[in-house]
């Protein structure tokens, strides 16, 4: 999800009592704070410029193929579960068992957040920022739903994409995956349930609808002054992000999205305050990783303690190009990497890139999200405007060399 304007600092927010990437893209609306929803000292934040797209379909039809069966199952937790009816208290008896809360413990800072349980090995699917925003070697504890907590580690992280595994240190037996849904089949207005420990309060549920796809949303660290105890983030993050209403707070970063039948669609990991008020809670406005795209880092950080990254291989600006009487906004190629699949395919400098697969592309911001929640090897049909005229070159995506489009 970048490179990112200078961001003012984020007012520190205390622990409370526990109760038990680029420019600006043209053509832009509005401009609001986007808060990673970890509760921490100090803090983690950036901006969203909210471009008026399109819902299209989610970024992870974006991620060719589907996941293997480490973090996917085809099992519905919720069988009566229905859009049209959902059947919350069911959905609620169905995944609380898998969302833990998230404790971080570092030499000049703490902080609390949310996970989900992949798989019975103890993988906790997590933010990147809950696990690293308390500096290095930090004490790292989990809390399953029944009160119990144990000491854990950090098995691989990805903050490029905000997405961290641990492993939960002699796990007991047993343990509640979640099941792993697809986000590709979201549709806007569909009803969703966030899970996870928002403000400390665990266990806390909250639901409302899928309010957009493939939001391009961009959010970066800052350093937050000297008591801050986050480091300046190396590289943002660019999300072609689900938008949610349901209340997604402070140390819900991490939890679980999840559909009326109990599937996972997303990680939740960011929410959005109106420009100037600091640290604010929920104003309907949230955002959550597509499970696509969580699911495909998981399994590599599972298995490498690591991820590699799609790649396009062009360098994009926002831009704008005419297709007779119609002026488009889309991601303009300033450069095109030499051999890079880009390249491959047949792009040139000039093109604007306006759509990738069914998801239309605002700007560059946009075009980085969607790539980069697609599968390396995945093919991207990439719909661009040349010389006036509309056209869509398939491009066999690569690897990323480092987090660009």
């Amino acid at each position: 999800m970048d490179q990112q304007p200078t961001t003012p600092q984020m007012p520190y927010q205390p622990q409370p009592p526990r109760p038990r990437r680029r420019g600006r893209r043209l053509g832009e609306l509005a401009t609001v704070s986007v808060l990673s929803a970890a509760l921490a000292a100090g803090g983690t934040w950036g901006v969203i410029s909210v471009t008026d797209q399109g819902p299209g379909s989610s970024g992870t039809e974006a991620a060719a193929g589907s996941s293997s069966s480490s973090t996917t199952s085809q099992a519905v937790p919720v069988s009566t579960g229905a859009k049209e009816s959902p059947d919350w208290n069911a959905v609620t008896d169905a995944v609380t068992p898998s969302v833990v809360a998230v404790g971080v413990r570092g030499q000049r800072a703490g902080g609390e957040g949310s996970g989900v349980v992949l798989d019975a090995q103890g993988h906790v699917l997590t933010n990147n920022h809950v696990v690293t925003g308390a500096g290095p070697s930090p004490k790292i504890t989990v809390t399953l739903a029944d009160g119990a907590t144990y000491d854990a580690t950090i098995t691989g992280t990805d903050p490029s994409t905000d997405l961290a595994v641990l492993t939960i240190a002699d796990p007991p037996k047993d343990l509640t995956p979640i099941t792993v849904g697809s986000s590709k089949d979201l549709q806007v207005g569909d009803p969703v349930m966030a899970v996870g420990n928002p403000l400390g309060l665990a266990g806390t549920v909250t639901t409302g609808i899928v309010s957009a796809l493939d939001r391009p949303v961009s959010t970066a660290r800052s350093e937050g002054g000297e008591s801050s105890a986050f480091a300046q983030q190396e590289q943002p993050v660019v999300t072609a992000a689900i938008q949610t209403s349901a209340a997604i707070n402070p140390g819900n970063s991490g939890g679980a999205l999840v559909d009326a039948s109990g599937r996972l669609v997303g990680i939740n990991s960011s929410i959005a305050s109106v420009g100037g008020s600091g640290q604010s809670g929920n104003i309907g406005i949230g955002f959550a990783i597509p499970a696509n795209e969580a699911a495909w880092i998981a399994e590599q950080l599972i298995e490498d303690g690591e991820a590699e990254h799609a790649f396009l291989g062009v360098v994009p600006t926002d831009g704008k190009a005419q297709e007779g009487a119609a002026t488009h906004s889309g991601a303009q190629i300033s450069k095109v990497s030499d051999g890079s699949p880009a390249d491959e395919a047949g792009l040139t400098d000039g093109d604007l890139v306006v759509a990738v697969g069914d998801s239309q592309v605002s700007g560059a911001e946009s075009l980085v999200g969607l790539i980069h929640a697609r599968k390396i090897g995945s093919q991207a049909p990439v719909t661009i405007i040349r010389d006036g005229e509309k056209k869509t070159i398939d491009v066999t995506l690569g690897t990323a060399p480092e987090r660009n489009a």
